[in-house]
């Protein structure tokens, strides 16, 4: 009869721990490109539209102090006024974080 040498020599099994580790590696490869190519901008778009929301909100209610209606010339005004002191505050930020101030 024939027997079959089932030595080490030849053999080309991968250990158990090194195939798991591989598989983490593409696991966690597959989830930061899906972070990065398809959560991300959808997260990005969706926390600019709550800025947005956000900042009509203080000009409804900071105008509204005024008597100033939504839809009106003067709301319109005062919106605009307030995205200048914003502007104007994320300078001073800005520049207060490079250590300009």
């Amino acid at each position: 009869m024939t027997e079959i040498d089932s030595g080490a020599h030849g053999s080309t099994a991968v250990p158990l721990r090194s195939l798991a580790y591989a598989l983490l590696v593409a696991i966690l490869a597959a989830s930061g490109l899906y972070a990065a190519f398809i959560a991300g901008p959808a997260m990005r778009a969706a926390a600019h539209d709550d800025v947005v929301r956000a900042v009509a909100e203080e000009d409804r209610r900071f105008c509204g102090l005024f008597g100033l209606g939504a839809g009106t010339d003067t709301f319109a005004a005062c919106s605009r006024e307030l995205s200048i002191v914003r502007q104007r505050q994320l300078d001073r930020d800005n520049a207060a974080a490079q250590g300009l101030l």
